[in-house]
């Protein structure tokens, strides 16, 4: 039996009343927001970003026509948005600043194909596991996870931590810190606070921007004369005549990426091993890890929404016509749950799928996918071998999840703990100003390295 064709409604975009975007302080879960717009407009639904209208796609087989591209319809280019170019989208609009960065994200054509092979080639010596790059990579994870993992149970053999603000988020800023190739400590302290302050989007984000932004732009200028074994120094090598000034604004989202996305895929897997069924624990047990992540990728894919894109012609999609410039917004998580996807089979079977969208598909597909998974794979692992239980502090139905106009993630994920054996006991060291640096001016090794972590979690804490 063949699916009707939808009814055509010709309004624009402009002429409809839109819902807002879910965010966590609508109260609705997102599952239901969903499936109401689902119910009144089928895959393609208009709705209201801080007052822009924008088109959101929930529908599986057509977020995956887009991202593909096939026919070259769609375009990333800020210069493709019809109201920007109009003056139509206010200058105070909060996600400005976001589209307005010129970087891969928001490339087409050859400025993306260059851009990506940049990416590309810097990435490889961290995410092929053959390299010793990424062996050496691997290794600093693991004693990350292990210094967290020892400062949050130092009240002892059981008790109770938030494996959001004590692990998942701190584990990957102490990545991105390493990747960037920040070696003087104090630099490195101020540009993860100020990391945080920007991903917290608060007050003091532009600021944070702002100097975040002078830092990069430092260890950037710093490798065009004197390269290093970093993830910028393999992108200058790899792209000649790259600017600093495009480094700096690639390297935005090797910030936001792995310092948000990550801790975030990160928290949502330990929360789908120990508040799911027993076949999501058995899979652990049984050493497919990376079932359980893909796992948590298609119930609570990081990126619940990506990044607008635009029409370069008028194009039918559901029952209605996206003009030309129009802006819209793929949904992954939407489309998760569109029937079309889930076809009404058991969850185990959509779980244990590789065609979802978390890591979108086509020209824009995330090429650190290798990276993020391996550090994630690396960081779960950890936790449950350091632990014999870990059980969550509250129901499941109560985690409190963030939800933005892109992002999905938990706030907080409380556990009661036990560990597998007796307390690690070792100095932790000082903080960082109490250690006695030697004769070079740098703290002793080890001393610094697992002070690091106790850094870390003060300037979280701090903010």
């Amino acid at each position: 039996m063949e699916t009707p064709t939808p009814e055509f409604d010709p309004t624009p975009l402009e002429a409809l009343r839109p819902a807002p975007l879910h965010t966590a302080e609508t109260g609705t879960p997102p599952s239901v927001f969903y499936e109401a717009l689902r119910a009144e407009y089928g895959p393609v639904a208009p709705i209201d970003m801080f007052g822009v209208p924008a088109w959101l796609v929930m529908g599986y087989p057509q977020a995956l026509e887009i991202l593909r591209d096939s026919r070259s319809v769609w375009s990333k280019r800020p210069e493709s948005w019809r109201a920007l170019n109009e003056g139509r989208v206010p200058a105070d609009w909060p996600l400005l600043h976001v589209y307005s960065v010129r970087n891969a994200l928001f490339s087409d054509g050859a400025d993306l194909a260059r851009l990506r092979g940049a990416w590309s080639a810097g990435l490889r010596p961290f995410q092929d596991r053959g390299r010793p790059q990424a062996k050496d990579l691997e290794r600093a994870v693991t004693q990350y996870a292990d210094d967290l993992l020892t400062l949050l149970s130092e009240g002892g053999r059981t008790g109770q931590a938030d494996l959001v603000a004590q692990y998942a988020r701190p584990l990957p800023l102490m990545i991105v810190n390493r990747l960037l190739g920040f070696e003087n400590a104090a630099q490195g302290e101020e540009m993860l606070r100020d990391l945080w302050r920007m991903l917290e989007a608060g007050p003091e984000a532009a600021g944070a921007a702002a100097r975040l932004f002078e830092a990069v732009t430092g260890v950037c200028t710093a490798r065009l004369t004197d390269p290093r074994d970093d993830l910028p120094s393999h992108m200058l090598a790899a792209t000649p005549g790259m600017t600093v000034d495009e480094l700096v604004r690639e390297l935005f989202t090797v910030v936001g990426l792995v310092g948000d996305y990550v801790g975030t895929l990160i928290a949502s897997t330990v929360a789908e091993v120990i508040t799911g069924d027993e076949t999501v624990r058995d899979s652990l047990s049984a050493g497919m890890v990376q079932e359980v992540v893909n796992r948590a990728l298609i119930a609570n894919p990081p990126m619940a929404h990506l990044s607008f894109r635009y029409p370069t012609t008028d194009v039918r999609m559901g029952r209605f016509l996206i003009a030309a410039g129009d802006p819209v917004v793929v949904s992954p998580m939407a489309a998760h749950a569109d029937p079309a996807f889930t076809g009404g089979g058991s969850p185990d079977a959509i779980y244990s799928t590789r065609a979802h969208l978390a890591w979108g598909a086509g020209a824009h597909a995330c090429l650190g996918r290798e990276l993020a998974t391996t550090v994630t794979m690396i960081a779960v692992n950890r936790l449950f071998e350091r632990f014999s239980a870990l059980r969550p502090a509250v129901p499941s139905e109560s985690l409190d999840w963030q939800g933005s106009q892109m992002s999905h993630a938990l706030r907080a994920l409380p556990v009661h703990y036990e560990l597998a054996g007796e307390p690690v006991r070792q100095p932790i060291g000082p903080p960082p100003e109490q250690v006695e640096a030697g004769e070079d001016g740098a703290a002793p090794a080890r001393s610094a390295g697992l002070s690091f972590a106790r850094r870390v979690l003060r300037v979280l804490r701090r903010g």
